[in-house]
């Protein structure tokens, strides 16, 4: 394993959220699509795109509203909470964590009011949200780009259209509908994701098979990952189709991540990497992962540890920078190296003003 390092360049002027919070400061994720890296803030409403300048350096930073593709629950006025992103035949796609969220203590605050905030429970409704945007590639300059709509770029009879799960109301959408009984999952839907409760953080997009990996829960040192496949619906929307043998609307994948959630997915090869880190707020070992021939799986499947590669360690804050430098996005960069981006950068990771380090690994 060899590290070296990316950088990556915002513009200042697109780069502050509403509470005056950097992008850099909160990634979540990133995909790379030719010479454009794609990334998200968890607390935003927003995808960013860098173009290639050098070898290791993307800049150019364009900044993509998603309320102009996609019909958000609560407008820009609630974060969506991005976890994952793929690409797929044409399409750009996103997930959101799905998750409650407990209120934080203000230390601001006298004690009796801090404990309380403990007690509460929020929900943003853009945080149900999975979707997919289309990827469009200009004529002429190469420009890769997204739309609402646009004409297949091969089969001019079909329109690429962006399009979400049915459902995205009111804190639910048909995934969370469709898990309200699962023998699994069930208990979990109303713990918050930082408590070991249901929190979605990683996507991967295959043909048809959509890959959901949970951080958490997390069974007794099992991680779970949901395929599930989509069809449209009407204008805007899809819903998800039966893929189980007994029509299910999806399937389950269990593996052993040595007591690990799952942070991010990247499809390589016929492989799937999995970036895996704490379900749980706090630090802890954070890995990197290979699940053979994942992609040449069909029905419901438990994966033991010994049958997963575990490739490296990807070192994260402590002692003196408990809390930072989270390994959060996962890429595929080339066939033999991936870029992993952090939440919450160390000093030494921000570079000038505005810019920030990822990590390139070799695998």
């Amino acid at each position: 394993m060899k590290k070296s390092t990316v950088t990556l360049q915002f513009n200042p002027e697109l780069s502050l959220n509403a509470d005056g919070k950097h992008v850099r400061e909160g990634l979540s994720t990133i995909l790379r699509t030719g010479d454009y890296l794609w990334v998200s803030c968890d607390e935003r409403c927003t995808l960013e795109r860098l173009k290639k300048i050098n070898e290791d350096t993307f800049g150019e930073h364009h900044s993509f509203d998603l309320s102009q593709f996609l019909k958000l629950p609560a407008g820009t006025n609630n974060e969506i909470d991005i976890e994952g992103i793929a690409s797929e035949e044409h399409y750009l796609w996103l997930v959101g964590s799905h998750s409650l969220a407990r209120r934080k203590p203000k230390k601001s605050q006298d004690s009796d009011d801090q404990i309380k905030r403990l007690a509460k429970l929020k929900t943003d409704p853009n945080r149900y949200l999975l979707a997919r945007i289309p990827l469009i590639r200009h004529k002429n300059t190469g420009e890769i780009s997204l739309a609402k709509h646009s004409t297949h770029p091969y089969e001019h009879q079909f329109m690429l259209t962006a399009a979400q799960l049915i459902g995205n109301h009111a804190g639910s959408n048909q995934l969370l509908e469709a898990l309200t009984h699962d023998i699994h999952v069930q208990d979990f839907l109303k713990i918050p994701g930082k408590d070991n409760g249901f929190d979605i953080e990683g996507l991967a997009v295959h043909g048809e098979r959509i890959f959901i990996g949970l951080r958490g829960p997390v069974l007794r040192g099992w991680a779970i990952i949901f395929e599930v496949a989509v069809q449209d619906t009407h204008e805007g929307y899809f819903e998800l189709k039966p893929v189980g043998p007994k029509g299910e609307l999806y399937i389950k994948h269990f593996l052993h991540l040595e007591g690990m959630g799952i942070r991010e997915l990247s499809v390589s090869g016929e492989d799937l990497l999995i970036l895996a880190g704490p379900s749980m707020d706090l630090d802890g070992t954070i890995a990197l992962y290979r699940w053979p021939q994942a992609l040449r799986q069909t029905g419901q499947t438990i994966t033991h540890r010994k049958d997963l590669m575990r490739l490296f360690e990807v070192p994260h804050g402590s002692s003196d920078t408990t809390g930072q430098d989270k390994a959060e996005g996962l890429t595929v960069y080339d066939p033999h190296h991936a870029i992993i981006v952090f939440d919450s950068p160390t000093e030494e990771r921000k570079v000038n003003e505005n810019d920030v380090l990822a990590d390139l690994y070799a695998f």
